[in-house]
């Protein structure tokens, strides 16, 4: 039997979970104080520090002192840290947050003495389908992983393939997953017994031939003392989980493949439903997102002066340590989720300070009463924007020419008129400023003094002037100079901006007009040309796309009952199904030509609660109670021109509780398949998903940006679960559970933590989630164009130059092209710009890059410069395989 056993002493470290991080770091503390002495006691010791760079993080920040011990340990081969700076779930991280996640780990682990060349994910719920290529371009050639694997797979390696190819080994964790060997050493008697049980159970998974690996340690465990004697007792060896995989190459050939993504039910729970509970997380986090990777890095990188570097590593730092698989998931106690929130809230914050930065130096060459137009897309844009203007006159660019614009909103200008003196009005005046805005002139007329407010003024005030000429003053008026909101449609350069302001202007005989197809819209029915929507009597929505394209019924609401927890949806053995509204009212807010909305109210009776859901056995079957809550759902559905989408903002009110919310979406053609948008793919999933292991394989998935089946797509703004059965695509809006885990879930047989309250998971409050459904006729490839759009909207900013300024001509940026091209990422590293561009295409593709660069050359993930690619007139034309992730570095 020697050496028949490598065993890998770890410990899977939860960051923060069942306790807040605080409190696990005091744990984490008195745990790698054990370790460190150990080791350094017994130089047979090996230890795997779970993969995350975050321990030692955490540690250190306690323990700064240790810090040559751990490099002298991870040097030495004995203590393997990293590859990730967190061990997260990778499908509530957009892809660009899984890259920094990987650059980070090993940038910091470089530092200690190098990261563990294995990609180990223990513990996620599930694993991305482009995962092997991220980590191939990251220079690892191996993969470890626990949960998700297929039950086609039979052996304890197999090759991992990407949608681009990339087939990666990775080692699978049968048997007990990451904890495989931890009943090994529970004591000193009976290890001969075990360990020939161990090898048995192993071989069936390994095969004849090969050392046997048996990851000892289970969460937050610390070493047992005496284990380099019960190891030498069994004959086996001691080593990190790199030395064990490390013993095999990189290649693939004879292994059994399995390609895409892994959320297979078959040999371990994946727990989907952290996909859904506290929703708003998940909101939250897509706006960060969005924040720092679409808005903050590209306008810097582009428009900034000196590169805020700082700012963005903290705003990185921050997205990263929200990633967790026990953080953003949300399937922590409440006060895990709260400080979670307040991670994601802090990088938004980061972002926008970076992003009004840049827009600040931009808008300071617009003028005051212009308006600063900046688009976040690499691509030309025609797009609607809401700006706040003065006056009257209409809207121009800056050739001149008017712009398409629709009033919606005209602010009072009357602010004040009452009987008051002038003592007490002048306690009022600020320097030049009163109610808000600045006093542009003054006036007293028949004992009524009349002040003239305006947003900026260039007026000399003198109050000592106005005091002289007030007495007698027994009325005070504000009046303030003509606003109004107004939708407006601009054309903006691809990465750029243009600029708009109101002019006086008078067209001459016979001049073009800009082409534009109104939007109409009334209480039932809005039309761009584009999509025609009608909306019924039950306020459902009947789309009909250009093509002819029909979906009737969109937008019911369904109210269903949850008993489940944090981890997995388990509806009451009796569930009441709540779909029909019992009043409907709809509200023409605006008619267009540019926008078209209206509000549709729907009242419903939910069950306010779940009864029979506190766990205890003698209890009756879980049910909804008989007492109901009346909830109003208000939709907001507004079409603007030139978009082939409608847009939805559903908001409601949750006062009840154990129950789930969705949105349904009759499908305008049968589906067999679904296609969703995550993490730098397009995944193709059918309508069941595989069991095994126990949990119920309920067909419930992720999707990021979209989701497309049967001709309709769903357009979103952050990670959202949704279902296709019964011809209908769902979409959960809201999941409102009682526990972190329950004992008793009908839909897994074992508790998934401990039976904690999590009162918060309830998400009671004003709940509103926003998205746009797309009829389609071809392929879902035209959703992708789509979604960039509708995620990422036009930024307005407020001219800051003088208002003899003229508009500045419109700049472009960077410019990306290419059938099924998206970017990712643009940022500055030292003095190059550095792009990342995704394949969402299963034919080959090219990538158009054009802008103010004259060099260019490859990079993988880490951002190590690679082979030069030939530019000709600022133009690169970047070949890309179906699927690929390219980065590139631009300069000159």
């Amino acid at each position: 039997m020697r050496a028949e056993i490598v065993v890998v002493p770890h410990t899977h470290w939860d960051r923060e979970w069942y306790e807040p991080f605080q409190r696990f770091r005091l744990r984490l503390v008195a745990l790698l104080d054990e370790v460190l002495d150990t080791m350094e006691r017994e130089p047979a010791y090996h230890f795997t520090l779970d993969g995350q760079l975050a321990c030692v993080d955490d540690y250190l920040e306690v323990r700064p002192e240790n810090r040559d011990r751990i490099a002298a340990l991870v040097e030495s081969g004995r203590l393997a840290v990293g590859p990730w700076q967190i061990l997260l779930d990778e499908f509530l991280c957009s892809g660009e947050n899984i890259i920094r996640n990987l650059e980070l780990g090993m940038s910091r682990a470089d530092k200690l003495g190098g990261a563990m060349p294995v990609g180990y994910l223990p513990d996620m719920f599930g694993h991305t389908a482009q995962m092997p290529q991220i980590l191939r371009k990251a220079g690892l050639l191996h993969a470890c992983v626990y949960r998700g694997v297929p039950s086609s797979v039979t052996t304890d390696a197999f090759a991992w393939v990407a949608p681009d190819g990339t087939a990666l080994r990775t080692q699978y964790l049968p048997a007990g997953g990451y904890g495989n060997g931890a009943h090994l050493f529970s004591d000193s008697t009976g290890l001969a017994e075990r360990a020939a049980g161990f090898v048995k159970t192993m071989r069936e998974w390994h095969g004849p031939e090969g050392a046997l690996l048996a990851m000892y340690g289970t969460d937050h465990s610390a070493p047992v003392r005496g284990l380099p004697e019960m190891v030498a007792a069994i004959g086996a060896r001691m080593d990190t989980l790199s030395g064990y995989i490390g013993k095999y190459s990189g290649e693939v050939d004879g292994l059994p493949r399995v390609a895409g993504e892994l959320r297979s039910h078959a040999r371990a729970n994946i727990l989907p439903g952290v996909i859904s509970v506290r929703a708003h997380v998940k909101q939250a986090m897509g706006r960060a997102e969005r924040m720092v990777e679409r808005y903050a890095e590209p306008l810097a990188a582009l428009w900034g002066g000196e590169w805020p570097g700082r700012f963005l590593d903290m705003a990185w730092w921050r997205l990263v340590d929200a990633g967790g698989h026990d953080s953003v998931t949300g399937c922590g106690v409440d006060d895990t989720a709260q400080q979670v929130a307040a991670r994601i809230a802090e990088a938004e914050h980061l972002g926008q300070a970076v992003r009004d930065m840049v827009t600040a130096r931009l808008a300071g060459s617009v003028p005051s009463d212009g308006v600063l137009v900046v688009n976040p897309t690499p691509a030309a844009r025609r797009g609607v924007v809401v700006v706040d203007v003065a006056g009257v006159d209409p809207l121009t660019g800056p050739s001149g020419a008017p712009v398409p614009t629709q009033p919606l909103e005209y602010a009072p200008t009357l602010l004040l008129d009452e009987e008051m003196d002038a003592a007490t009005a002048l306690t009022f005046v600020h320097g030049t400023e009163l109610y808000g805005q600045h006093i542009t002139a003054w006036s007293v007329e028949d004992g009524t003094l009349t002040f003239t407010v305006a947003r900026e003024t260039s007026a000399v005030f003198d109050l000592d002037d106005l005091r002289a000429a007030t007495a007698g003053v027994r009325r005070v008026r504000i009046l303030a100079e003509p606003r109004r909101t107004v939708a407006a449609l601009v054309e903006v350069p691809p990465l750029g901006h243009t600029s708009i302001r109101p002019a006086p202007y008078r067209p001459s005989a016979g001049e073009d007009r800009p082409a534009l197809t109104p939007v109409r819209g009334g209480a039932e029915v809005l039309d761009n040309g584009l999509l025609r929507v009608t909306i019924a009597g039950d306020g459902t929505l009947t789309l009909v796309g250009a093509d002819g394209t029909t979906v009737t019924g969109a937008g019911r609401i369904v109210d269903g009952g949850d008993v489940g927890d944090t981890y997995n949806h388990a509806p009451p053995a009796d569930d009441l199904m709540v779909s029909e509204p019992s009043s409907v009212e709809t509200e023409l807010i605006c008619s267009g030509p540019l926008v078209a909305a209206v509000d549709v109210r729907r009242a419903y009776r939910w069950p306010a609660s779940g009864d029979g859901i506190d766990g205890t056995p003698e209890l009756p079957a879980p049910a909804r109670s008989a007492r109901t809550e009346e909830i109003v759902v208000t939709t907001r559905v507004e079409l603007r021109a030139g978009e082939p989408y409608v847009r939805l903002r559903v908001e409601f009110d949750n006062r009840c509780a154990d129950h789930r919310v969705r949105l349904h979406v009759p499908l305008p053609a049968p589906a067999t398949e679904s296609h969703a948008e995550g993490q730098f793919a397009v995944v193709t999933r059918g309508l069941t998903s595989e069991g095994g292991c126990g949990e119920t394989p309920l067909p419930t998935f992720p999707a990021s940006s979209w989701v497309a089946a049967g001709g309709v797509a769903a357009l979103l703004e952050h990670v959202t679960e949704y279902e296709v059965a019964d011809g209908e695509l769902a979409l959960t809006l809201l999941r409102s559970v009682a526990y972190l885990s329950r004992n008793r879930n009908a839909l897994r047989p074992e508790p998934a933590g401990p039976q904690l309250p999590t009162p918060a998971a309830q998400s009671r409050g004003i709940r509103s989630v926003s998205l746009a459904l797309m009829p389609y006729g071809e392929s879902w490839q035209e959703v992708v164009p789509q979604a960039e759009t509708f995620r990422h909207d036009l930024l307005v900013v407020p001219g800051q130059g003088g208002r003899a300024l003229p508009l500045p001509a419109p700049a472009s940026g960077l410019s990306v092209t290419g059938d099924g091209v998206v970017m990712t990422s643009l940022r500055m590293r030292d003095d190059r710009r550095e792009l990342r561009v995704v394949a969402l295409t299963p034919a080959a593709t090219e990538a158009v890059i054009e802008g103010a660069f004259t060099q260019a050359c490859h990079a993988d993930l880490r951002g190590r410069p690679g082979d030069r690619l030939p530019v000709a007139d600022g133009v690169l034309r970047l070949a890309l395989k179906p699927w690929e992730i390219a980065t590139v570095q631009l300069s000159g």
